[in-house]
């Protein structure tokens, strides 16, 4: 992509009330794999390139946040070639990638356990992170080694060390303050989730931080999954009525 200032998507009329942050459940690089008779990297490395695209089209349509699930925590649990292929994959990416991202505005941050990640691994993703800490066009939030339940189990002892330091007292913890020690800490909350491939479940994704997103299941295959089916998404999300848990319809 070229390194000149980029342009953003003219806002079509149904699209006045874009979600701010999106998240995305990236399913179904396996299933597409097997019906294309390839290799299941063949699957994954598919789905990277739609990864690419879909990044660059939410940042033309005008989405500032963009979370894609891309390594769960019991992916760990997988057999050990999978994993390696998988590792082997976000290497590549991170070293060729990077440019792109720098081109075309995003700020890179990763979520998720990295202590179980290869080091040099950590390295380029802590150089990406700074190397893009200064973009506003988009933040890509992407979630790696990540598990919902051990993202509120990690801000729970946070929050433990603090009240034993002496520097927060009981009474004081809020929702503010549980939300500021999770790993999306300053990121808002996602106002629309969709997940590829049919499956309708959340898989133990952004858990405390998805209380009151819409949700939008496509049957695509995330290998087939197009600039055409977000938008589509988005359609949907527009015709959405956000109560929050009140009787009065907020628009957002």
């Amino acid at each position: 992509m070229p390194s000149s200032q980029p342009v953003s998507l003219p806002v079509e009329p149904s699209f006045k009330r874009l979600p701010l942050h999106v998240a995305i459940i990236m399913d179904g690089n396996g299933r597409w794999a097997d019906q294309n008779n390839v290799s299941t990297i063949s699957g994954h490395r598919m789905g990277a390139e739609v990864t690419r695209k879909i990044v660059h089209h939410a940042a033309l349509r005008g989405v500032k946040y963009l979370t894609l699930y891309a390594f769960s925590a019991e992916n760990w649990l997988r057999p050990q070639g999978w994993i390696d292929d998988l590792m082997g994959l976000l290497r590549y990416n991170l070293k060729n990638q990077f440019q792109d991202l720098a081109d075309n505005g995003v700020c890179l941050k990763v979520i998720g356990d990295r202590t179980k990640l290869p080091a040099d691994i950590v390295s380029l993703i802590e150089k990406s992170e700074s190397e893009t800490a200064n973009n506003d066009r988009l933040t890509l939030i992407v979630a790696l080694s990540y598990g919902g339940r051990d993202e509120i189990l990690f801000a729970t002892k946070k929050i433990a060390d603090q009240i034993k330091a002496n520097t927060l007292e009981v009474e004081d913890i809020s929702i503010d303050t549980f939300s500021n020690n999770l790993y999306t800490a300053g990121i808002p909350d996602p106002d629309l989730l969709i997940r590829t491939s049919g499956e309708e479940r959340i898989s133990n994704f952004l858990l405390w931080q998805m209380a009151y997103t819409e949700f939008v299941f496509s049957q695509t295959l995330w290998p087939d999954f197009s600039p055409e089916d977000f938008d589509q998404a988005l359609e949907v999300y527009q015709k959405r009525e956000r109560r929050y848990g009140t009787t009065i319809a907020t628009k957002k």
